[in-house]
This record gives structure tokens, sequence and C-alpha cells, in this order.
């Protein structure tokens, strides 16, 4: 696959408060809720909504057209300190028991996974 990431160590995961910092949804704040690796991207909950339109099928019969989010750039998302509620960027440090932290460079304090 073409521009693969052959990490799966991001500044963000999903469940994670982030805001978006870049781009024509420039301010919106959300929640993730789908990290896409291969390609780089999130979906946030109320952020970069598109329109779909929908077939008739037997799930949903009536069909018609649906707002949906579109994935959006993790560089253009920053994390949102759960202490604080500013945006921080985020560092990663090895704990007391061997394993990777992620941490705000703003208040040093480390963030709870999702």
């Amino acid at each position: 696959m073409k521009n693969a990431h052959k990490t799966n160590k991001f500044h963000i995961r999903k469940g994670d408060t982030v805001k978006v910092i870049a781009g024509n949804q420039n301010g919106k704040t959300g929640q993730v809720l789908e990290v896409i690796p291969s390609t780089y991207r999130a979906i946030v909950e109320g952020v970069n909504m598109v329109t779909k339109h929908v077939k008739p099928s037997a799930t949903k019969p009536e069909g018609g057209i649906e707002k949906v989010e579109a994935p959006i750039h993790m560089s253009n998302l920053m994390l949102v300190d759960p202490a604080t509620g500013e945006p921080t960027r985020v560092g990663r440090k090895v704990d007391e028991n061997g394993k990777l932290q992620r941490y705000s460079k703003k208040t040093g304090e480390v963030i709870k996974n999702g």
C-alpha cells in the first residue's frame, strides 16, 4: 500500500477528545470515533460532515440522503488535555513498569488511554 505507515504509535487514539487546528473545520472539537492507520486519518464525531446518498436496501428500504463524518488527516488534529481542556502536544515517556505512556507537553501530566 502506498504511503502506508509502519507504526501504530500515534498522538491520537480512539476515545480521545481532539481539536481541529487547520482546514475548513478549524476550531471544532469532538471525540475520535475511529483511527485509520493506513492513511493517517481519524474520524471525529461531528467534524467534517459530508452528504452521502444511500441506495435503498433490505436494511434501509427508504434509502435517501444522510450526513456522515468523513475522515480527517491527523496532522490537522491536536489532543485536548483532559485536565485543562486546552489543546496540547503529546510526548511519550516510559513509566516505572516499563510501559510507554503519553503525557501532555503543556502540563506534564500522563494522559489516560481513551
